[in-house]
Parts: C-alpha cells; sequence; structure tokens
C-alpha cells in the first residue's frame, strides 16, 4: 500500500514534539477521515469552511460525542498548524462544543476487591491492583519497566504520562512480594532472549537510535512483557513487546461481570477509585493531584463531586 508522504510528516512532527505514539496514531486517523471526507483534495486547497463542514458532519451524522469532536478539530488544527504552517481565518472563531459533565463511576472499597477476587490470571490481577493502589492508567501500567520501579523507597516512576509529564507515585507496600514474583518472571523471559542476538524489546523511536544497545538490558525489559514475541513486518525480525492493553480491558472486563458488581466499570475505573478512596481518607487534593499527574487541580476536583453528599453529612429527608 502506497504510503502518504503528508501523513509521514505528520508522524515525523509528532515525535519532534514528543506526543505519544497513542496521540501520533490518533492524529493521523482524524486527518485522513477528513481528507477522505473532502474527496482526497490536499489540504492546502481547503478552507477554515472546509473544517466547519466536517466538524457539523460529525455532530449531525455520525452523532459524535462532543469529546471526540473536540479530538478531530485539534487533529485538524495540528496538520494545519504544526505540519503546513498554515494559521486558517477564523480558526480561532470555531466554537468547541461543550463536553457533558460527567461523574466517574467509582466503586466502594468491597467492589474494588470482589472484582480484583474475580480476576483469574495472577499477572493480570497484580496489574489491575496497581491501577487501584498506584492510580495508573492503563497503558501506564502496562508499559512499566524494570527501571521504572523502585522497591526500596516504595515508588513507581511514571516517564512520560499524559500530557508529557513525569511523576512519582506510590508502590504499596502489600505488593511488593507478587512485584517480586514478576519481577523473576520477567527475567527469566529475558534471559531466554539473549540467547538470540536478534531478538529486542520495543523502545521509543528516539531512544532506540541514540542507545542502540538499550533495547538488550534488563532495566529496560517490561514488567509485564507479552508472552510471544512480536516480528516486525518489514524487517522479520523478532521483538519483545508488552502484555496489550486490550488483553488486561477484556480480563477486568470478564471479572466485573463474574463480580457481581453491578456498577459499569472498566480499567480506568480503579484509577477513578484510587482518587476517591485517598480524599475519603483525608488526603490533600494537591497531593492527590501530583500522584495523579493532573496538569490542573480543577480536573482532580472532580473525585470531590463524588464525595460531597457524604462529607456533608446531608441526610435524606426519609431517615430524618
Amino acid at each position: 500500500m502506497r504510503r502518504s508522504p503528508l501523513l509521514d510528516e505528520v508522524r515525523r512532527i509528532c515525535r519532534l514534539r514528543h506526543l505519544s505514539t497513542r496521540t501520533e496514531k490518533t492524529y493521523v486517523q482524524w486527518i485522513t477521515r477528513f481528507i477522505h471526507f473532502h474527496k482526497l483534495k490536499h489540504p492546502r486547497e481547503l478552507e477554515a469552511k472546509h473544517i466547519e463542514d466536517y466538524l457539523s458532519f460529525l455532530a449531525s451524522e455520525e452523532k459524535v460525542a462532543a469529546s471526540t469532536q473536540n479530538q478531530a478539530l485539534n487533529a485538524i488544527l495540528f496538520l494545519y498548524r504544526r505540519v503546513l504552517g498554515i494559521d486558517l481565518e477564523k480558526v480561532e472563531t470555531f466554537v468547541r462544543p461543550k463536553r457533558k459533565r460527567k461523574l466517574p463511576v467509582v466503586y466502594s472499597k468491597k467492589e474494588v476487591h470482589q472484582v480484583l477476587s474475580a480476576l483469574k490470571d495472577p499477572r493480570y490481577k497484580l496489574m489491575a491492583r496497581l491501577m487501584y493502589g498506584s492510580g495508573l492508567r492503563l497503558n501506564e501500567c502496562v508499559t512499566l519497566r524494570i527501571k521504572d520501579l523502585d522497591p526500596e523507597y516504595k515508588q513507581i516512576h511514571v516517564y512520560v504520562a499524559k500530557g508529557d509529564k513525569d511523576r512519582l507515585t506510590m508502590l504499596p507496600t502489600s505488593l511488593l512480594p507478587a512485584i517480586h514474583r514478576q519481577i523473576n518472571h520477567a527475567e527469566q523471559i529475558f534471559k531466554k532472549d539473549q540467547a538470540n542476538p536478534d531478538i529486542r524489546i520495543t523502545m521509543p523511536d528516539a531512544l532506540s537510535r541514540k542507545y542502540q544497545n538499550a533495547a538488550r538490558t534488563w532495566k529496560w525489559m517490561y514488567l509485564f512483557p507479552a508472552k510471544e514475541l512480536t516480528f516486525n513486518k518489514t524487517t522479520g525480525k523478532p521483538f519483545r513487546h508488552h502484555v496489550y492493553p486490550t488483553s488486561l480491558q477484556s480480563a477486568v472486563h470478564k471479572a466485573v461481570l463474574r463480580s457481581g458488581v453491578c456498577k459499569k466499570g472498566s480499567c480506568h475505573t480503579f484509577r477513578h477509585s484510587f482518587a476517591t478512596h485517598l480524599l475519603e481518607n483525608g488526603s490533600d487534593i494537591r497531593t492527590v493531584q501530583e500522584l495523579l499527574g493532573h496538569k490542573d487541580v480543577r480536573t482532580t476536583m472532580i473525585y470531590t463531586h463524588v464525595l460531597k453528599i457524604s462529607q456533608h453529612g446531608v441526610k435524606s429527608p426519609l431517615d430524618l
């Protein structure tokens, strides 16, 4: 299949600006859809009105959520401003669709343990316990490397998290035995891979070029390596990747169904529960903000809304 020079340039600029792989893929997908919507016309031939037409199509025909429409707009603006160097007239006047404010789904402590108990695979159970006990996002959990763990100080260093921001979060003492077992398991896979000089650990593009031997070193090994090797489609060479996010998502989804918990939950629900339970136990909101890696404390404040009724001691008139 013929590659698009424009999309290749989008990828290059994304990497130059240190955007995450996930953001890069999302931008490329939205830009591709935008170009196809306008019958494969080059974006230089289009104007602000064409962007408005596409956003209207998404809202009226595709019925996408406001957050999805904003995501599409961000991708298109990135294309014009960062890749093509064009500031379209009236681009600043676009009215961004207002997102509906939704309170996060939060499990009680009992419900958390019900779901955790329903996870059958010890590896997935440990990952879920980390998301709850450390407040990790799904991708942050599956991409953890040996070097990111500091068992002595009971910390996890989350590198280049969402928003290109590193942070430290806690490593629960109760998880240390399971963490050490998982490290030993990862080490066995690492030693086995070392027997084949062609097997390398997947690395961020820039680091793989700068430190060419890093992909064969223990500290860069994933804490949760994939069981099977993956092969490069171009070179055919094998590499060791981490557990795929969809595998963990599927395991958690099945565990929620088995647990009997009636709330609709996902991997991210563990992170929501982490934040809410910390605040419930009296932790300072600024501390919770840092542990979660939120840029703005207002993002963290959403968890205080979950606690408002119980915190203020408001009673139902039926109970008076």
